[in-house]
């Protein structure tokens, strides 16, 4: 492959084979820090095995998860295993100590929504959905984004192609008030299927150690705040796949009960709650942050509590998006694997004081936005539902 060269006022770089795509800020020393990132990446497992859908469902059976190529409980099982090979590991982003702050660092890609990126033509907003998946992980710590890099691999290079893609990119780090400090673009022939592409990112925060969220404070009594998701975000995609193949729909028909067709709201891209989050921490009060993604709230909400605490988690306190209860009954999946797989309409959930609370519900009341009290914090461990 041609080699290219990349230039900016302070450096440049080349490369063969993949195009890297680095530069520095303004800012920033000519010469890189060189930081080993080994036992503080994020660890949240993925699962991404893609289902074949040519076989008929019978339309009789609930749905899962599982069934469609996607094992939360192996994901689990080897989050356990690496643990014992790096210690410390868990969170929602990894932290590395400089000085007297902690750099916050994630990563992450959008799964199988890319399939229907493909088959929508929608790729505009598929970068925005990259950025969320990192800033808003790392957000949970308290931290700030500093930059973010990205990832661009295809068989054959689509310069229109990637250059929306991209662009995507580059809207939702302003959406972040992060930096694109770079990326690398992978030109692969034969790997991936012609039009086709993947995407990863990385990011990287900051927060000072004594503003660091990490949940030892939280207390029972304490208030789970749910801030409202734009629709599916970028988790359950294969789950939703599989449904959309057993029901009579197709991407352009309308999504039932909603103002949109289906692939406007499966594309609909996810939200980036940096500003606001980073906003009510700095008034205090915010004792924990829950990232909502794979695993739902069954298995995200535990992650940010002490040893002996869990929740409940009020169904009725918001109501249910027609996005998910199509999902759930074209797929006639149980709650309890809907709870665990999908944001059901909530995207973060922080655990509060009940102080706290009756602030950012107020501003809510008050239309600064949205907000709903989800649930509280009780003695005893899991998630239950009332």
């Amino acid at each position: 492959m041609e080699a290219r060269i990349l230039q900016s006022s302070s450096c440049c770089f080349s490369a063969l084979d993949t195009v890297n795509r680095y530069r520095f800020s303004s800012a920033s020393s000519p010469k890189p820090l060189s930081i080993s990132l080994t036992q503080t990446t994020r660890t949240r497992t993925r699962a991404s095995r893609v289902l074949s859908m040519s076989k008929k469902d019978d339309d009789t059976n609930s749905l899962t998860y599982k069934d469609s190529g996607v094992d939360i409980d192996a994901g689990t099982e080897l989050v356990k295993r690496i643990a014992k090979m790096a210690p410390g590991i868990g969170g929602f982003g990894g932290l590395f100590p400089l000085g007297d702050s902690y750099l916050v660092a994630g990563t992450d890609g959008v799964g199988t929504k890319l399939k229907l990126a493909f088959e929508t033509g929608i790729h505009e907003t598929i970068g925005i959905d990259l950025v969320a998946m990192s800033v808003n992980d790392i957000i949970t710590s308290g931290a700030k984004p500093l930059f973010f890099l990205d990832y661009f691999a295809t068989s054959r290079l689509d310069v229109d192609l990637a250059e929306k893609v991209i662009k995507g990119i580059v809207d939702g780090c302003q959406q972040s008030d992060c930096t694109l400090l770079g990326g690398e673009t992978a030109e692969m022939p034969g790997f991936y299927a012609e039009g086709e592409y993947d995407l990863s990112g990385f990011a990287v925060g900051i927060v000072k150690k004594d503003s660091v969220i990490d949940g030892k404070n939280i207390v029972a009594g304490d208030v789970l705040i749910g801030l409202p998701s734009s629709g599916v975000h970028s988790n359950g995609f294969s789950l939703v796949r599989r449904v959309l193949a057993r029901s009579n729909l197709s991407l352009n028909d309308a999504l039932p009960g909603g103002s949109s067709t289906l692939g406007e709201a499966l594309m609909a891209p996810t939200v980036i709650y940096v500003k606001q989050v980073l906003d009510i921490i700095s008034r205090g009060g915010v004792k924990g942050i829950a990232h909502i993604t794979g695993g739902g709230f069954t298995d995200n909400i535990p992650r940010v509590f002490p040893d002996g605490l869990g929740a409940v988690i009020h169904t009725d306190a918001w109501e249910l998006p027609p996005l998910f209860k199509w999902i759930q009954q074209s797929g006639r999946i149980e709650d309890s694997e809907m709870r665990r797989t999908f944001n059901l309409g909530i995207g973060m959930v922080m655990v509060v004081s009940p102080e706290a609370a009756l602030r950012i519900l107020g501003e809510a009341k008050n239309g600064d936005y949205v907000a709903y009290r989800v649930g509280e914090v009780i003695n005893g461990e899991g998630v239950s539902y009332h």
